[in-house]
């Protein structure tokens, strides 16, 4: 499992594995039943506390991605479609709310945002 820490990213670290672990399990890369590295590994691999490897495992598992069984580790958690698709509803709203930021403040027009999202979303094959 690759996760890759920015220290010049203004987000905190454990968001950072949260989301960046969220996204293998949303892409497939992880499924369900799939152990993830102990706190205490991954800590060692990416040269953090064990404190922000627990905070981050703590949000996953209280967010629905994993669950954690003391002495055995933390595994991939089955997912509920529901959540899944509100996880990725809830990224791309933020991700268009930051488009949207950034288009009204240099003038770019919403027809013109909406000839862009057709042109981006039609033109493009995403898997």
């Amino acid at each position: 499992m690759d996760i890759i820490i920015s220290n010049s990213s203004g987000e905190p670290i454990y968001e950072q594995i949260c989301s960046q672990i969220k996204a293998l399990i949303m892409s497939g890369a992880l499924k369900a039943g799939d152990a993830l590295p102990s706190m205490r590994v991954l800590a060692q691999q990416l040269r953090i506390s064990v404190i922000t490897t627990k905070r981050a495992y703590e949000e996953l598992e209280r967010d629905g991605f994993i669950e954690s069984y003391t002495g055995k580790g933390s595994f991939v958690k089955a997912q509920n479609q529901q959540l899944m698709r509100e996880e990725v509803l809830r990224q791309t709203e933020a991700l268009m709310e930051e488009a949207c930021g950034k288009a009204k403040r240099y003038g770019i027009t919403l027809d013109e945002m909406k000839e862009m999202l057709e042109l981006i979303y039609g033109g493009r094959d995403y898997e």
